[in-house]
């Protein structure tokens, strides 16, 4: 007899032809499931009386049989070449607890423990046709560990047991149709595929092969096409939290799997993942500015810097507690323009719609301040007034009669970015309460009581938005206040090193940049970062380039541009063709300029309201609008300042040269300094020559840094290609006569270093630096 026959006589009993159709099974990927049979261990019994031996030693290893289950034994064997899935990966897994699972590919059964055996009083194996649960990992974790688990409904054991339970009411020849249909309109899917096993193996199959939003979806489409509605709305409402769940992660993943960096160009995108490098986040709120300086030790202000320890992941912001140990409700993310924010909203999200971290959140609904300022401008009357639950609709009409996001156990998120894009204030204080999800009300009262809690009470509400508009939001509603800090020295070379498949280009750009202290404090700014690898990479493509370090003042001007176009695109709603500054934004602009002038003379880095007001220039417009200040965190007075000390110096050189190219006024002129006797007139001292002279004087006559980068801004303006080139169309006008007397300003700093070379040997390398910025031509 071979060792097949053999295995299979041991737990056959002779019960004729009708036992051993009922015994025989067709091959499944499910064949290793609990058996049908109610029997217990009295047949097994039975079998010793009649002298069946229990045990035997075969001299090869016992091959497999296709029979599985024995109805009268009550035992089940494993088989090792069935397709295995989540499901089937072990039949030990399954077993309950006194249940009795006897390995065929062990070459003895003494393996099996004695006690399993001669405990006879118990069922073996329970009998159930469904598939059995997940097993669970042995290790327990936390609540607040990644990636999380999923809620029951959205898990695939209910999805499985859902399309099974749905497919097992149809009769044969509709089952055959519904195949029929199913595979045809499926390309991963052949006729053998889907006709051949039962109806286990085949949810088993398209879940594997389909996965399950796709299944689910399918088998709802394909049970309508063949007429079967109502076993279709059936499997729609048993599996309503997992199609929701599935709509909004192909949503997201759709939006966020490639991103657009700069001015959005058909086909010039990336794959999110491929480029993206988390920045720091921390807990402690100091407004984010980097108190580095290339020769201020300190600038003018003290600027706190947060401490490594409050660092925080971007996947664990919603996973922070108050400070009683509470999970947080509110979470506010804020930062400068150019830290991030846009970003680590979209990372946050591609993350949970592909299932990488945040499982435990049935749903991240993104409802952007930009939306509610959108239905807020709508004139219509129902878009003025409505309820949550009708905006979530609006935008997500899979959401419709959502009613289970009211209950204790439904864990969701609400981002709610760009704060500062509403653009009217928030009444905070009085605005109506709301306390259900029904009611109807205008825009601003909605985002008020959400942020309250009152509306959506089991929602996460993560609100990002920059410091200005965040700090209108009264304390009493946040419960954790973050902030992005932006990149490290080595997130910064990672970043660089991860954008180009071309190792050797990618090292040249590292060390390309590194030749300017001022861009590497600089390029803390994600945003800053892009732009040196964007110029770069394309500067590289020149022959010759990278032999001299490159000019800092061009990226300045980059920043500016930047800044200002996204503020006409982002609050005054302008199309990228619209792109040019009117005389209002060439006003704020040299207006900014000109209180940076200001407040460098005065060495002071800080302002306030009122501060701004003097210059005739609008408090919002400077202070959240720009992109170029930022506020800090003060317990009495508003107080702002420049998203780093470098850009007000710079700023304060474009208010300069801006004076002189356009009204020919040298505003750097003042009676208490002596003209040199390389000028012998006012008006001479009124030549670009006199405006450089007068920017030396006085960052000689005064300590090392107070007006060093700002002589190299202005010196670096003078460039043709700075002025006439990036600035044209924006901040001067197409086609204006070039600056002049630039050969009289070269002589003028070579004079100057070796001056300085005798009696300031500590300024020989910014006046250098000066003289390369003017003249240097090679970007």
């Amino acid at each position: 007899m071979d060792p097949d026959t053999e295995v299979e006589s041991i737990f056959r009993h002779e019960n004729g032809e009708e036992e051993k159709k009922k015994w025989t099974r067709p091959p499944s990927s499910y064949g290793s499931m609990k058996s049908d049979s109610d029997h217990t261990m009295e047949d097994v019994e039975e079998g010793k009386e009649e002298g069946v031996a229990v045990t035997f030693h075969p001299p090869l290893p016992v091959v497999q049989p296709d029979v599985l289950i024995n109805d009268g034994t009550r035992m089940q064997m494993i088989r090792p070449d069935s397709p295995e899935t989540y499901y089937t990966m072990n039949t030990q897994h399954t077993k309950q607890a006194g249940g009795l699972v006897i390995d065929t590919r062990s070459s003895d059964l003494g393996d099996v423990p004695e006690n399993d055996l001669e405990d006879a009083d118990e069922p073996l194996l329970a009998d159930s046709p469904e598939p059995p649960m997940p097993v669970e990992p042995e290790e327990t974790t936390s609540e607040n560990s990644q990636p999380g688990t999923l809620h029951p409904e959205q898990d695939l054991p209910h999805i499985f047991k859902s399309i099974q339970n749905v497919l097992t009411s149809l009769p044969c020849i509709d089952l055959l149709t519904f195949k029929t249909w199913f595979y045809q309109y499926e390309r991963d899917l052949s006729q053998k595929q889907a006709m051949e096993g039962d109806l286990l193996d085949f949810v088993d199959m398209i879940l594997e092969k389909l996965g399950q939003d796709r299944s689910l979806s399918h088998t709802i489409q394909t049970l309508k096409s063949i007429g079967k509605i109502e076993e279709a709305d059936t499997l729609r409402i048993m599996c309503k939290r997992a199609l929701v769940r599935f709509q909004l992660q192909q949503e997201l993943s759709r939006k966020y799997k490639y991103i657009h960096e700069g001015v959005v160009q058909a086909g010039k995108q990336n794959l999110f993942e491929s480029i993206y490098v988390e920045p720091q986040i921390s807990t402690c709120g100091y407004g984010g500015v980097d108190p580095s300086h290339e020769f201020r030790p300190r600038p003018p202000t003290h600027l706190k810097v947060p401490s490594p320890h409050t660092f925080v992941g971007l996947n664990d912001l919603l996973r922070l507690q108050k400070e009683d140990g509470q999970p947080a409700r509110t979470v506010v993310t804020t930062g400068f323009a150019g830290m991030g924010m846009s970003v680590s909203k979209a990372k946050f999200c591609l993350n949970w719609a592909e299932m990488r971290a945040n499982k435990d959140l049935q749903f991240v609904f993104k409802l952007s301040f930009r939306n509610f300022w959108t239905l807020r401008q709508n004139e219509s009357h129902i878009a003025k007034t409505m309820s949550i639950m009708d905006v979530l609709e609006y935008y997500y009409p899979e959401c419709k009669d959502m009613k289970y996001l009211e209950d204790e156990d439904c864990k969701f998120v609400i981002v709610m970015d760009s704060l500062d894009c509403y653009r009217e204030p928030l009444d905070w204080l009085n605005a109506p309460v709301i306390n259900d999800n029904v009611t109807k009300a205008t825009p601003g009262v909605l985002v008020v009581n959400i942020v309250r809690g009152t509306v959506l009470r089991g929602a996460r509400v993560w609100i990002l938005g920059r410091r200005t508009a965040i700090s209108q939001i009264p304390t009493q509603f946040i419960d954790v206040f973050t902030e992005i800090q932006g990149f490290s020295d080595t997130m910064k070379d990672e970043y660089l090193t991860k954008r180009y498949e071309d190792a050797a280009l990618a090292a040249k750009i590292v060390a390309h940049y590194k030749l300017l202290p001022s861009l590497v404090i600089l390029t803390r700014q994600p945003f800053v970062c892009w732009m040196v690898a964007t110029m770069f990479k394309r500067s590289f493509k020149y022959r010759g380039y990278g032999e001299n370090p490159p000019r800092l003042t061009p990226f300045y001007i980059n920043v500016l541009v930047v800044q200002m176009n996204r503020r006409l695109e982002f609050y005054y709603g302008k199309t990228e063709n619209e792109l040019k500054w009117s005389p209002e934004d060439k006003h704020v602009a040299t207006k900014i300029g000109k209180m940076a002038f200001k407040m460098l003379e005065k060495d002071i880095s800080v302002f306030c309201e009122e501060d701004v007001k003097e210059y005739g220039v609008s408090f919002k417009e400077v202070t959240l609008l720009s992109g170029l200040c930022t506020e800090l965190p003060s317990s009495d007075v508003k107080r702002f300042c420049f998203i780093h000390f470098s850009m007000q110096e710079f700023m304060a050189a474009v208010y300069v040269f801006t004076m002189f190219r356009e009204e020919s006024k040298n505003v750097l002129e003042s009676m208490l300094l002596p003209r040199t006797k390389f000028f012998a007139s006012k008006d001479q001292t009124r030549s670009v020559a006199g405006v450089v002279q007068s920017a030396l004087t006085r960052t000689l006559s005064s300590p090392l840094g107070h007006y060093d980068m700002f002589l190299r801004f202005l010196c670096g303006l003078l460039a043709p290609d700075c002025h006439d080139n990036q600035l044209a169309g924006f901040l001067f006008r197409y086609h204006m006569p070039k600056v002049g007397g630039l050969d009289e300003t070269q002589r003028l700093l070579q004079q100057a270093i070796k001056t300085a070379e005798v009696k300031n040997r500590d300024r020989v390398g910014n006046l250098k630096e000066c003289l390369r910025e003017m003249t240097q031509t090679d970007e």
